[in-house]
């Protein structure tokens, strides 16, 4: 028979599987929300419609809209680094490294992942001019991207498998690329993925 100190653990840990199931239904549905309609598209009174939870159970969860948001910010983090970060690392350092983060970067966008195409080139335009902590973390999620081809195209270059380059200027490039075959896509135009990879190939020619 459970002690009444078992018995509130479960009772505990029950409540606590609730409450983390109820956040990831929650930002699920906020990721796709803030991929159509930035993250300023999020309030509690919509994502209670979508999700059919209560308004004030979501509200217990984040407190402020801005809660929200950066919650919704770290959800996209970890899915985004899931769906390519993560399986593009296992490849070789360099070329292979960087040609699968970008296929599974278009893949990403492709599908979609979110309804509304890439996250963060749908919010970053938002925010870009507002300071504040949903801007840093946007810009944080912009500066590991960002460094993550720089690193790989660096290490291409410095290893003989390309031709030399500026690796921060590439990476740049691929990156603007790649935010543009988004728009395309969004508008209808599945050659931007051809395009997308033409373009990448041009970086990668030997030495």
């Amino acid at each position: 028979m459970e002690s009444p100190a078992e018995a509130a653990t479960e009772i505990t840990d029950k409540r606590l599987l609730r409450g983390s199931r109820t956040r990831r239904v929650v930002l699920d549905r906020a990721v796709d929300i803030a991929s159509l309609d930035s993250l300023e598209g999020l309030s509690f009174g919509r994502l209670a419609t979508d999700t059919g939870l209560s308004k004030a159970g979501i509200q217990t969860l984040f407190r402020t809209k801005e809660g929200l948001q950066l919650a919704t910010i770290e959800h996209f983090r970890g899915l985004f680094v899931d769906t390519v970060t993560r399986p593009a690392l296992a490849k070789p350092r360099g070329v292979q490294r960087l040609q699968a983060l970008v296929e599974y970067w278009v893949d990403y966008a492709a599908r979609p992942l979110f309804e509304g195409g890439c996250f963060q080139a749908a919010n970053l335009t938002e925010f870009d001019s507002r300071p504040g902590p949903v801007r840093d973390a946007l810009i944080e999620n912009q500066r590991v991207w960002t460094e993550l081809l720089t690193g790989e195209l660096a290490h291409a270059r410095d290893h003989g498998e390309i031709a030399d380059l500026d690796a921060e200027l590439a990476a740049f490039q691929i990156d603007a690329v790649l935010k543009a075959a988004n728009t395309a896509l969004r508008l209808g135009d599945d050659s931007a993925v051809a395009k997308v990879r033409r373009i990448v190939d041009g970086f990668l020619t030997a030495p």
